[in-house]
Parts: structure tokens; C-alpha cells; sequence
């Protein structure tokens, strides 16, 4: 029962921690472009190589 004294207070406090990470991620955009990264890789933006002249 003493060990409640302690635990209950502790997982408070862990709890506090993880939701002030949380909104503070919320606050600093990490979570605005949730498909961006992922259709990023379908795109081809890369310039093509000029042709190479053939030697003879």
C-alpha cells in the first residue's frame, strides 16, 4: 500500500511529461504533412543526362 504512495505520484508526473511532448510537437508542426514524405518518392524531379556523343 506504501509503494501506491509513491507510484501514483510518479506515473502523474510521466503522464504530464508525455502529454506536454505531445502538444508541443503539435505546436511545432510535426504532424502537418502526414503524406508528403510518402508520395514524395514518386516523383521524378531529377534532370535527365545530356545524350553522350558516340565515338567512332
Amino acid at each position: 500500500m506504501e509503494s501506491l504512495l509513491i507510484l501514483i505520484p510518479v506515473s502523474l508526473l510521466a503522464a504530464g511529461v508525455g502529454l506536454a511532448a505531445f502538444l508541443w510537437s503539435l505546436r511545432s508542426g510535426q504532424y502537418d504533412d502526414m503524406e508528403g514524405a510518402a508520395n514524395r518518392i514518386l516523383y521524378d524531379d531529377d534532370v535527365p543526362l545530356p545524350p553522350r556523343k558516340r565515338q567512332s
